[in-house]
């Protein structure tokens, strides 16, 4: 079953959602964006979103946070004008239904987007306040973008993209540099992962793991 999560203020209409679409997926309702994390959106397969909510609205959130979310939006909104259609679309929103709205429609358009987004191979990880983007070759801790060297990059990538795997020096050098690289694979490696780890260290953060007498690993339970 498809995880769904629904965020609205209106608990009437969360209620009605949840029991019209729960025989199909798995659905997770809130009342409002402040309590609910960026993992927690993650952690489903498609939000539904309101536009007009106190304290944050849709369309901010959105705008401020698409970055991260890596799953369909559908935006619900109770208004009607191309100019909430555009803004929508413009912060990000996959979707646009209108209230009101049947049931029957708002189930066959997330059939749509699940069908399609099993279709596409997703771009993003997100593994706690850290993630990459393998589009833009970018890697951020919450908004701020890591100022990274193409190889640190590209061995945080290797790792990220395989969490919790240890790899030795000799196997990310291999990866990295291919068989023809020249350098010495231990030396190298170990350099550049004691700079990434400088630069994470400035927020925080510990992701690269050392697996003593074996290699590094991305640890995913952060």
């Amino acid at each position: 079953m498809s995880k769904i999560i629904v965020i609205d203020d209106d608990t009437s209409l969360l209620q009605l959602i949840k029991n019209a679409l729960e025989n199909e997926h798995t659905v997770t309702i809130y009342n409002s964006l402040v309590n609910v994390s960026i993992r927690e959106i993650n952690s489903h397969d498609l939000l539904i979103l309101d536009v007009m909510m106190p304290q944050l609205d849709g369309f901010t959130f959105l705008k401020e946070k698409r970055r991260e979310i890596d799953i369909p939006v559908l935006f619900l909104t109770a208004k009607n004008f191309e100019q909430d259609l555009i803004e929508g679309f413009s912060v990000g929103a996959d979707d646009y239904i209108v209230k009101p709205f049947s049931i029957k429609e708002l189930r066959y358009r997330i059939m749509a987007h699940l069908r399609r987004e099993k279709r596409t191979k997703n771009n993003l990880i997100h593994i706690g306040n850290i993630f990459c983007d393998f589009t833009e070759k970018k890697i951020y801790v919450d908004e701020t973008e890591i100022n990274m060297t193409s190889t640190e990059y590209e061995i945080c990538s290797l790792l990220i993209r395989n969490p919790n795997r240890v790899f030795t020096k000799d196997e990310i050098y291999e990866k990295i540099f291919g068989y023809d690289g020249v350098g010495d694979a231990e030396t190298t490696i170990r350099e550049r992962v004691k700079e990434i780890r400088k630069k994470f260290k400035a927020y925080q953060e510990e992701p690269i793991k050392t697996v003593w007498g074996v290699g590094y690993q991305w640890e995913k339970n952060q």
